[in-house]
């Protein structure tokens, strides 16, 4: 079963990066960011949002032990850092309350199978 739902959960890593990288100005759009009259933007998107979550996530499928995937959920469990320091600092939303689930509960899941 663990291997199953960490195949499941790095597929899911490599799907919401591949929206950042190849969709920048969707994603955009969806964690509230804006052009600002450059290309940096729509860099920082594809890379820190984007590629980097696609090739972390085909990165533990290629390794395919469990600290590899444990790694994929420190990466997530990052993100849930910041999404938190986010919610406590810059204030409240729904759409955060979101993201931060999703990051915490990827984070919760990949770290408890993989590192017990």
């Amino acid at each position: 079963m663990a291997d199953i739902l960490n195949l499941l959960l790095a597929l899911a890593t490599i799907g919401f990066g591949a929206a950042g990288w190849l969709a920048p100005r969707w994603t955009m759009e969806k964690v509230d960011l804006r052009d600002g009259g450059s290309t940096m933007g729509l860099s920082e998107v594809r890379a820190a949002s984007g590629a980097l979550f696609v090739v972390a996530g085909v990165g533990a499928i290629l390794i395919g032990f469990p600290a590899a995937y444990a790694m994929l959920g420190f990466v997530w469990g990052g993100g849930a850092l910041g999404r938190a320091t986010s919610l406590l600092l810059d204030g409240r939303t729904t759409r955060k309350w979101g993201f931060f689930g999703t990051e915490i509960v990827f984070a919760v899941l990949l770290l408890g199978i993989n590192l017990t």
